[in-house]
C-alpha cells in the first residue's frame, strides 16, 4: 500500500524528494536530538495524487491523517479539539527546493469558539489564547478562502489607531475579541461560509490549501526565475504548535548560522518577544539583534549558540533557522541552507574549506556559477558618493549598487522594465506577490521590516541590491510618493541604493569595476585546476580583451573583424570597397584598410603574449555597412566621386531578401578574394611585428565563416595559405598559425569528416546554428518564443541555452566525424552558449578543447567547466 505520510522519527535528510526540505530536516533534526515539536509530513507524493484528482484528498489519504495525529495526540498529552485544553497545530508548505514565503502557512489550527476560552483558562493568559484565535482567523482566511490579507490588517490598524495603540501588543483582550468578531463577519460577508469550528474540517481545508498553494500564482513565478520544476509538489508538514505569544518570556526568530550578506563566521539573526513566526518576516515589529537575546535569556542564548553549530557541523554548510522560545524553553521549527549572497556564498564556501568542513571540491560546487555575474559588474564610485544626496539610512539588506525610477507597485515596476527603464521597487514591505518585481527591477527599498524581512531574504537570493527598514522615509504607495523630512519623491523620480551600507540617495550615481575578493580569487584558482576545457573569450578590441585576460581567459575564441570595420575613421574606406566597380578600385579601397586591420590586430596580440587569437574573417553581409540617410548618402557620394544615383542603385542591388542566408562569410571570399587575402596579410603581418618587437611566441588562428562545404574551405585555405606562406618567407621570425572554419550550417556538421580535411580546428558558431538548425530568426524570435516556453513546447530558449537534443546532436556528429577524419582536431564554441552553464556541461561531455564566452562572463565559464569535471569525471 502506498504510504504518504511519516512522522518525524520515521524521515531523514535523504528523504527531501518525498518529504520536502522542510519535512526531511525536521525529522533529521528530531533523530539527532534536537528540540522539535512532535509532527508529521505529508508527502510530496500526495500532493501530486491530490492535483492530480482535481484538488480532492483521496479518501485513505484523510484516514492516514487523523490516524498520525493520534500518535501526536499520545505524545502531548491533549486532544485535538478538546475545548478545556485543545492541541494545536500548525500546516506548513514544504517543497524539495526551497521557496521562501511563495507558499502557504497556518498557524493556531484547531481552535474555535470554545477551545479559545478553555485555551485561556488553561494558560492563566486569555489575551495570549485571544491573539492565537485572531491570527488563525486571518491566516486560514487568506490561506483557505483567498480573502486578502490586507482587509484584515486594516481592521486590525482601525483599532489600533482608534485607541492610539502602536503595536498589536497593546490590543487587550477586549480588543482582540472585538477584532475576532469582525474577522468572522468579513468572512461571512467576503467567503459566504461561517468559520469552520470543527478542528477536523479546518485540518483537512488547510492540508488542501497548502497543496494548492503550490500552483498560485507567486509560487510558479518564484519556480520560473530560480528555474525550478514545476512537477515536484510540496510536501505538507503538520506540527505541534509551540507559542511565542504567550508573554514576555516566550518569542520567536531567525538565525543564520553566518552572516548570510558578508559570510562573516559569526551567528546572525533577529527575533521578537511576545510574538509569533510571522511577526518577524512580515516586517509589521522592528525585531531586536540576536546578541541581544543573550542579556534577556542568557540560557536560551547559549543553548540556541550550540544549536547553530551542531546544525552547520551535521550539514556542512550554513543554516537558515527558524525557532520558537515558549516560556524559556527553546524549539527548532525549521532548518534548511540558507539562502546568501555570491560574496557571502564565496567567503562561506572558502572558509569551510579552510576549516576542514568540506573539500576543495564541495566549495566549488557550493556556488551556482550564473550567479558570480554579480560580483563581476559595477559599484558607486567613490568619488560620486562624497558628493552625493544622502536622503536616508536603513539596513544592508543586501549588498550591491543599483539606480533607477522609483515605482510603487510591482505590476508599474515590470511594465517600467519593459518600456526599457531603470527602475528601484519601493514598498512599505514587500510580500511574496511582489517576486515578479523584484525579479525585474535593479533594487528593492523598503519603510519597515528587518534583515530576514521577506525583502531582505528574497532579494539576496536573486542577488538583488536591497535597502531595507528606512524609518526615514515615509511611503505612501495609494499617492505614489514618498517622502523624507521635507522632501517629496513621486513616481518616476530617480534615486540610488547602496546595499552594501543600506544608504538611500536622490538622484543618480556614476559606477566603477567591482572589486574581486582574494577568496574568489582562490575559488578560481581551485576551478582551474579541476577544469578540463579552456576558457576563452570573444573579444573584438584591445579593452574588452584585458578585461577578459584579467578575468582569467586563456585566448580569444572569436575576434569579430567587422566590428572594427564600422569605426568612424575606416567606415567609408569599406564603402568605397563595397562600391568599386572594377578589382582594381577594390584593391584601392582595401590597400586603406589594410593599415588599420594591422594595428587593430597588433593592439590585440600584444596582450595576448602567447595565448591563441582565433579572428575571423569577414561575415556580414555588404549591405551592412551602407545603411544610409539620404543626407549620408549625398555626403558618401561626393566623397566617392559617383552621382547619389548611382550610390542609391548600388545599394539597391546589395539588400537581399534573407541576408543572414545570403552573400555573406565564405561566400564573400569566394566572390571578393581580395577582401579575405587582405585581411589574412594584416593577421600575418602583426603578428610577425609583435614577434619581432616583443618576442611573444604569437599564435593566429584564421577562422573562415558560414562553410557548408569541403571545397568552399579547401579553396579559401589554399589562397590565405599563399598569402600567409608569401610573407613568412622574408620573415626574419617565425610564427605560429592555423586555418580553420565556424561550423555553423547544419550542412557542415553533417559533413564535419570533409570539412576537417582542409581544417586545423573547428569553432561550432552555435547562435547561427541554433538559427538555421530550428529556422527561427534570432532576431525576430523573441515575437513569440515566450510563448512557446509558457506553453510547454520549449523548455529553455534556446538561443540562451543550448538545444542539446536537436542542435546538441549536430554538435556531437560534427565533433564525431571531425575527429574520426582527424584525431587530435581542436574543437571549441565560440556561440553565446559558451557562457552558460548547462551548455558548458555539455560541451564538457562532448569532450571539446574550449568554450569562448563574453569577457564578464569567463569567470562563470571558468567555475562552470570545473564543475562539470567534478560531477562527470
Amino acid at each position: 500500500m502506498e504510504k504518504f505520510i511519516y512522522n518525524f522519527a520515521e524521515g531523514k535528510t535523504e528523504m527531501k524528494a518525498l518529504l520536502g526540505g522542510k519535512g526531511a530536516n525536521l525529522a533529521e533534526m528530531n533523530r539527532i536530538g534536537l528540540p522539535v515539536p512532535p509532527g508529521f509530513t505529508i508527502t510530496t507524493e500526495a500532493c501530486i495524487r491530490y492535483l492530480e484528482m482535481e484538488q480532492r484528498l483521496d479518501e485513505k489519504l484523510k484516514e492516514s491523517i487523523f490516524e498520525y495525529l493520534k500518535e501526536i495526540e499520545k505524545k502531548n498529552g491533549k486532544k485535538f479539539g478538546d475545548v478545556n485544553d485543545p492541541l494545536l497545530l500548525s500546516v506548513r508548505s514544504g517543497a524539495v527546493t526551497s521557496m521562501p514565503g511563495m507558499m502557504d502557512t497556518i498557524l493556531n489550527l484547531g481552535l474555535n469558539d470554545k477551545s479559545v476560552k478553555g485555551l485561556a483558562k488553561k494558560a492563566s493568559n486569555p489575551r495570549f489564547a485571544y491573539d492565537s484565535y485572531r491570527r488563525l482567523i486571518q491566516m486560514f482566511a487568506n490561506v483557505v478562502l483567498d480573502i486578502p490579507g490586507y482587509e484584515f490588517d486594516n481592521l486590525l490598524e482601525k483599532k489600533k489607531e482608534k485607541n492610539d495603540y502602536t503595536n498589536d501588543t497593546e490590543l487587550s483582550v477586549d480588543d482582540l475579541k472585538d477584532i475576532i468578531e469582525e474577522y468572522k463577519r468579513l468572512i461571512k460577508k467576503r467567503a459566504k461560509i461561517e468559520f469552520p469550528q470543527k478542528p477536523e474540517e479546518q485540518l483537512l481545508m488547510a492540508v488542501k490549501a497548502v497543496f494548492s498553494s503550490w500552483n498560485n500564482p507567486r509560487a510558479k513565478s518564484y519556480r520560473n526565475i530560480n528555474d525550478i520544476p514545476h512537477d515536484l509538489g510540496t510536501a505538507v508538514t503538520v506540527q505541534t504548535m509551540v507559542f511565542g505569544n504567550i508573554g514576555e518570556n516566550s518569542g520567536t526568530g531567525v538565525a543564520f548560522t553566518r552572516n548570510p550578506a558578508t559570510g562573516e563566521n559569526k551567528v546572525f539573526g533577529e527575533f521578537l518577544l511576545n510574538a509569533q513566526g510571522e511577526d518577524v518576516v512580515a516586517g509589521i515589529r522592528t525585531p531586536k539583534d540576536i546578541g541581544e537575546l543573550k542579556t534577556l535569556m542568557p540560557e536560551v542564548y547559549d543553548e540556541l549558540m550550540e544549536i547553530t553549530k551542531t546544525l552547520e557541523k551535521h550539514y556542512k554548510d550554513m543554516q537558515d533557522i527558524e525557532f520558537t522560545i515558549q516560556e524559556g524553553n527553546l524549539y527548532l521549527l525549521q532548518t534548511r541552507t540558507a539562502k546568501r549572497t555570491i560574496d557571502a556564498a564565496v567567503n562561506i564556501a572558502v572558509e569551510m574549506e579552510k576549516e576542514g568542513l568540506i573539500d576543495k571540491k564541495t566549495a566549488i560546487l557550493r556556488i551556482d556559477p550564473e550567479d558570480i555575474s554579480q560580483m563581476l559588474h559595477p559599484n558607486f564610485k567613490e568619488a560620486e558618493l562624497k558628493k552625493a544626496d544622502l536622503l536616508a539610512v536603513g539596513l544592508a539588506a543586501s549588498p550591491g549598487a543599483a539606480t533607477g525610477r522609483i515605482y510603487f507597485s510591482s505590476e508599474a515596476a515590470v511594465q517600467a522594465v519593459i518600456d526599457g527603464e531603470d527602475v528601484i521597487l519601493i514598498r512599505k514591505e514587500t510580500s511574496p506577490e511582489d517576486i515578479e518585481g523584484m525579479a525585474k527591477t535593479n533594487g528593492v527599498l523598503t519603510s519597515r521590516g528587518g534583515m530576514t524581512s521577506h525583502a531582505a531574504v528574497v532579494a539576496r537570493g536573486m542577488g538583488k541590491c536591497c535597502v531595507a527598514g528606512v524609518g526615514d522615509i515615509r511611503v505612501d504607495e495609494s499617492a505614489k510618493k514618498f517622502y523624507v523630512n521635507d522632501r517629496v519623491f513621486k513616481e518616476g523620480d530617480y534615486i540610488s541604493l547602496n546595499g552594501s551600507l543600506g544608504e538611500v540617495y536622490a538622484g543618480v550615481i556614476e559606477t566603477t569595476d567591482a572589486q574581486l575578493s582574494e577568496n574568489f580569487k582562490l575559488l578560481m584558482k581551485w576551478s582551474d585546476q579541476y577544469r578540463k576545457l579552456g576558457v576563452y573569450t570573444n573579444a573584438d578590441n584591445q579593452k574588452d580583451t584585458v578585461v577578459a585576460l584579467n578575468f582569467g581567459a586563456e585566448g580569444v575564441g572569436l575576434c569579430r573583424t567587422e566590428h572594427m570595420f564600422f569605426d568612424s575613421s575606416r567606415i567609408n574606406s569599406v564603402r568605397e570597397m563595397i562600391v568599386a566597380n572594377t578589382k582594381k578600385k577594390r584593391q584601392k579601397a582595401l590597400d586603406k584598410l589594410f593599415p588599420y586591420q594591422k594595428d587593430d590586430f597588433k593592439k590585440i596580440f600584444k596582450v595576448m603574449e602567447a595565448k591563441t587569437l582565433t579572428i575571423r574573417l569577414l561575415d556580414p553581409p555588404l549591405h551592412e555597412f551602407l545603411t544610409l540617410e539620404e543626407a549620408e548618402l549625398k555626403s558618401l557620394a561626393a566623397e566617392l566621386a559617383i552621382s547619389t544615383q548611382e550610390l542609391k542603385t548600388i545599394t539597391e542591388e546589395l539588400k537581399e531578401v534573407n541576408p543572414m542566408l545570403g552573400h555573406r562569410g565564405c561566400r564573400l571570399g569566394i566572390s571578393y578574394p581580395e577582401i579575405y587575402k587582405m585581411q589574412v596579410k594584416a593577421i600575418i603581418a602583426a603578428a610577425l611585428e609583435v614577434k619581432a618587437e616583443k618576442g611573444y611566441d604569437v599564435k593566429a588562428d584564421i577562422m573562415i565563416p558560414l562553410v557548408g562545404s569541403g571545397e568552399e574551405l579547401a579553396l579559401l585555405r589554399k589562397e590565405a595559405e599563399e598569402v600567409a606562406e608569401g610573407l613568412l618567407e622574408s620573415a626574419a621570425v617565425e610564427i605560429k598559425y592555423s586555418i580553420g572554419t565556424m561550423i555553423e550550417i547544419p550542412r557542415a556538421a553533417l559533413l564535419a569528416d570533409e570539412i576537417a580535411e582542409h581544417a586545423d580546428f573547428f569553432s561550432f558558431g552555435t547562435n547561427d546554428l541554433t538559427q538555421m538548425t530550428y529556422g527561427f530568426s534570432r532576431d525576430d524570435a523573441n515575437k513569440f518564443i515566450n510563448q512557446y516556453l509558457d506553453k510547454g513546447i520549449l523548455e529553455k530558449d534556446p538561443f540562451t541555452v543550448l538545444d542539446q537534443k536537436g542542435v546538441g546532436k549536430l554538435l556531437k556528429t560534427g565533433v564525431e566525424l571531425g575527429r574520426k577524419r582527424k584525431e587530435q582536431l581542436k574543437i571549441g564554441i565560440c556561440g553565446e552558449h559558451g557562457g552558460e552553464p548547462a551548455s558548458i556541461d555539455f560541451c564538457h561531455k562532448l569532450d571539446l578543447n574550449y568554450v569562448s564566452c563574453s569577457p564578464y562572463r569567463v569567470p562563470i565559464a571558468r567555475l562552470a567547466a570545473a564543475q562539470s569535471a567534478i560531477k562527470n569525471d
